[in-house]
């Protein structure tokens, strides 16, 4: 049985728009060079916003669901150990409280929140919060993927449907890759009709699971990019699975993870890029 009931994800939901409303928007555009730091390089930043939600949320999680591991991504900047709570825990969240930072401390009002719940080191979860809009993507493993607007009407999602490669539009962060890597890949994306990249999981998971691109290839395996947007695209109707063709999981460290409609469209994409 699920320990996440529908009535408890509409509660974790309030909380991440009280995150939003009271830590996320305010400091919206109104963002001060000391109140940005960089982390592991110059693009990868954290911003008091992420702090404060983040802290936020925990509190309200632990509140919700006492004993349970926090898993957020700053939390786990400042420490590298609380990582493996997520495989020992019998119930962990994974938290990203602003994805998409390097927008949001830029002005740019393409940024989200993602809120994961793992037991057993599988996601049964998956909230993405869109603080500028409003409204949410969530899912329960089992029960379907839904758009939730502001007023609370739910609109079950799909993913695109499987067509040939050279009509797929999809996302690819070439410039993320290595370089021996980018340079067999560079070549490969024509074959696409089209190929970008958002920075921003949020947004890149909410364009895969309303169908409006086919296919994602993700450079890295943090779970708090991953976790709850893979959830929501499989509950959608994808199929996601790292390039050794192993399904995907949130307690994986290593690989390259991509995303499409199907598993057959997964096999057509991988050997058109590979």
């Amino acid at each position: 049985m699920n320990p996440v009931s529908d009535d408890l994800l509409v509660t974790l939901m309030g909380d991440m728009r009280q995150a939003a409303v009271a830590e996320i928007l305010p400091r919206f555009r109104a963002i001060t060079a000391d109140a940005i730091r960089a982390k592991t390089a110059a693009d990868d930043i954290v911003t008091d916003a992420d702090i404060a939600a983040e802290r936020f949320l925990s509190q309200r999680l632990t509140e919700r669901l006492p004993g349970i591991a926090i898993v957020g991504e700053e939390a786990v900047s400042d420490d590298a150990s609380i990582l493996s709570r997520l495989a020992e825990a019998d119930l962990a969240a994974v938290i990203d409280p602003v994805d998409g930072t390097w927008h949001f401390a830029h002005g740019v009002p393409m940024f989200g929140s993602i809120l994961a719940i793992v037991s057993g080191g599988e996601t049964i979860a998956g909230l993405i919060h869109y603080p500028i809009l409003g409204d949410f993507l969530m899912a329960r493993r089992g029960e379907g993927a839904w758009h939730v607007a502001v007023d609370g009407t739910r609109t079950r999602l799909s993913v695109a449907a499987p067509m040939p490669i050279d009509e797929m539009h999809g996302f690819i962060p070439l410039h993320m890759f290595e370089p021996d890597l980018q340079a067999k890949l560079a070549p490969c994306v024509l074959r696409f009709l089209r190929t970008t990249t958002w920075r921003c999981s949020a947004w890149e998971y909410r364009m895969l699971a309303t169908g409006a691109m086919s296919f994602c290839l993700n450079e890295s395996l943090k779970p708090w990019d991953h976790a709850a947007g893979v959830l929501i695209h499989a509950e959608a109707g994808g199929y996601a699975a790292v390039l050794t063709g192993e399904p995907y999981r949130p307690t994986m460290a290593k690989g390259h993870l991509l995303t499409a409609p199907s598993r057959t469209s997964w096999e057509n994409i991988a050997a058109a890029l590979f």
